[in-house]
């Protein structure tokens, strides 16, 4: 299950103290830990730890809670990594190539980077071949989409991991 929270400010890390970082470093390990147990494990009240994390989550510093899914356990046995391109002249389409994107649900993410892509992305499949016929049926058929390169992962080493909380400058 996926809970989100309204963003009702920009929060940037000046405004983390301490206990927020060491609420966060608990959270991203254990997101189902009970606020007895998230307060035991940062050494605070109960109350004040549950106004601590509901504010976290008003300001938008966590952004929700959710299940993580093996993609094998899904029958998704490739992952693979995108560059895509998008045409020179359909520039003012940006957005709704973005749009476009965000609706196929195989495109885990999606990010613009620098570089000789516009974005890359981050898109699962059962196998090659249905990973072949979403690129060419689907994604470049985007209107706009100019540019599609794939690069095949072979094995996952390290799996998505949860933000370094106490990183020193």
């Amino acid at each position: 299950m996926i809970r989100s929270f309204s963003i009702r400010k920009s929060m940037n890390e000046q405004g983390l103290d301490g206990l927020d970082r060491k609420i966060l470093g608990v959270l991203q390990s254990d997101g189902r830990a009970s606020n007895v147990d998230l307060s035991a494990r940062v050494h605070l009240s109960a109350p004040q730890c549950f106004r601590r994390v509901r504010a976290l989550e008003e300001r938008g510093v966590i952004r929700g809670y959710r299940a993580e899914v093996r993609a094998q356990a899904l029958g998704l046995g490739v992952i693979a990594y995108v560059s895509l391109n998008i045409d020179g002249g359909q520039f003012g389409r940006v957005r709704d190539i973005e749009a476009s994107i965000r609706d196929f649900p195989q495109i885990l993410e999606c990010h613009t980077v620098s570089g000789d892509y516009d974005y890359l992305l981050k898109v699962v499949a059962r196998d090659l071949k249905s990973l072949s016929q979403f690129l060419t049926d689907r994604l470049m058929q985007v209107p706009g989409v100019d540019d599609v390169r794939s690069m095949i992962c072979m094995e996952e080493v390290k799996a998505a991991s949860p933000l370094p909380v106490d990183l020193s400058p």
